[in-house]
């Protein structure tokens, strides 16, 4: 019987492999033009870390999450999201002392067990970034900005940066207040899930996707009518700031984001061609949540992307798999160690260098060097061992080039030659 991986679960395969290393050697790039620093973060926290910032009544902690028992009798849990981490290495790092404004960036999988669909699995790689340390609304646009150039940069098809404000603690209670009465008053046209927000978090009862849930809601109160004077300024000068820089973002004031600790600012970034579920990322400022998990006042703002949701979102402008530039056949076994130390000097100079097996005609040979795309095959056969000089064979200009260099010449020599080759057909 043969085993297969776990539902929700799956193998990246090389051709995606190289895809996904585009994006996020792109993702890094960026990043670090902004001046942030990777952090790298363990795969399992406690659960309480979570359920103190996520929230405990939201989807992942309820539903998602994965939690298991330790041997300790400790409660673990794999990470379903990377914000509540980072932050939580922040403070034990003690990094509001030595980094008053911290930029910090990661990237690796997550873990949610939410229903596999079209670029979700209940393992997903996720890039994200953090900004720590600044409250301004100058953190704000800037973070939006290094959003709309990450994707820019991937070549997302259709990208828009959808926007809202969430208020802060002196505006959002009374509007919790307001969304739940409104819910109450159509309790019968709400879902189960909806039923059980009214009190815990009513503000996802606008986010819900059932049919009923959303005609209930249509002509709910919305937050950003509701802002205090301080959190409308902030908004305000936001958008001033990315109008300034050139950024285009949309108003959504439906848009509430999924975990707790969001306050003013919230974005997403949906892209076309992924259907209903087209939310490549998204985040916004969390300025109480350092202070939640044990650390000082510290206000924060970040986001996240689904690796694999910019994939399918970018697919037409990635990147594709690089081609070997040289694929060298040796014939006979004698050739096999001639074929591989020579290899192994283009390599060393960062020369893409395919090695066929010297057990293998040499017709078969030429098939895969036409398939892999290999514009020169290095013929190392009899004669050339004997000659200690190297056969190429262009397959672009088709063109054989007996004698061309010696099978020990020094591989930039070799790269030259072949250069000069490529200049002249």
């Amino acid at each position: 019987m043969t085993i297969t991986s776990i539902k929700g679960f799956r193998d990246v395969l090389p051709e995606e492999s190289a895809r996904r290393h585009v994006i996020l050697s792109t993702s890094r790039r960026i990043l670090e033009a902004y001046g942030f620093g990777e952090i790298e973060l363990p795969l399992l926290e406690k659960v309480e870390l979570f359920s103190r910032s996520v929230g405990a009544s939201s989807d992942i902690v309820e539903k998602e999450m994965y939690a298991f028992e330790d041997r300790d009798g400790a409660v673990i849990a794999l990470r379903p999201e990377g914000t509540a981490s980072v932050v939580r290495a922040y403070i034990e790092g003690g990094l509001p002392r030595s980094m008053p404004v911290a930029r910090l960036h990661y990237s690796g999988p997550m873990f949610r067990r939410e229903r596999p669909q079209k670029g979700r699995y209940r393992q997903f790689t996720q890039i994200g970034a953090e900004l720590l340390g600044r409250d301004d609304p100058g953190a704000d646009a800037e973070t939006l900005c290094l959003v709309a150039d990450i994707c820019t940069a991937i070549g997302v098809a259709g990208m828009r940066i959808e926007i809202n404000s969430l208020g802060d603690a002196a505006c959002r209670p009374a509007y919790r207040e307001a969304l739940a009465e409104y819910g109450r008053e159509r309790l019968d046209q709400l879902c189960e899930d909806c039923k059980a927000r009214l009190d815990r978090n009513p503000l996802r009862l606008l986010d819900c996707k059932q049919a009923g849930c959303r005609a209930a809601m249509a002509d709910a109160p919305m937050m950003i009518d509701r802002l205090c004077e301080p959190c409308r300024a902030h908004h305000d000068q936001v958008l001033s700031l990315l109008a300034a820089a050139g950024v285009e973002v949309h108003a959504n004031p439906r848009m509430v984001r999924g975990l707790d600790y969001y306050c003013r600012t919230a974005f997403e970034v949906v892209a076309s061609g992924l259907g209903s579920q087209d939310a490549v990322g998204g985040g916004g400022r969390y300025d109480g949540l350092v202070k939640a998990l044990g650390g000082p006042e510290v206000a924060g703002i970040g986001f996240a992307f689904g690796v694999e949701r910019l994939e399918l979102a970018s697919r037409e402008a990635a990147e594709p798999v690089a081609a070997p530039r040289i694929l060298i056949a040796p014939i006979g076994d004698e050739a096999a160690a001639a074929a591989l130390a020579l290899a192994r000097r283009l390599r060393q100079t960062g020369t893409r260098v395919e090695v066929e097996s010297a057990r293998r005609r040499l017709k078969a040979q030429m098939q895969r060097a036409d398939k892999l795309g290999v514009r020169f095959v290095v013929i190392v056969g009899e004669n050339e061992l004997a000659q200690g000089r190297a056969m190429v064979r262009d397959l672009h200009a088709k063109q054989d080039h007996p004698s061309l260099f010696a099978l020990d010449d020094d591989a930039l020599a070799i790269q030259a030659v072949l250069t000069r080759l490529e200049e002249v057909s």
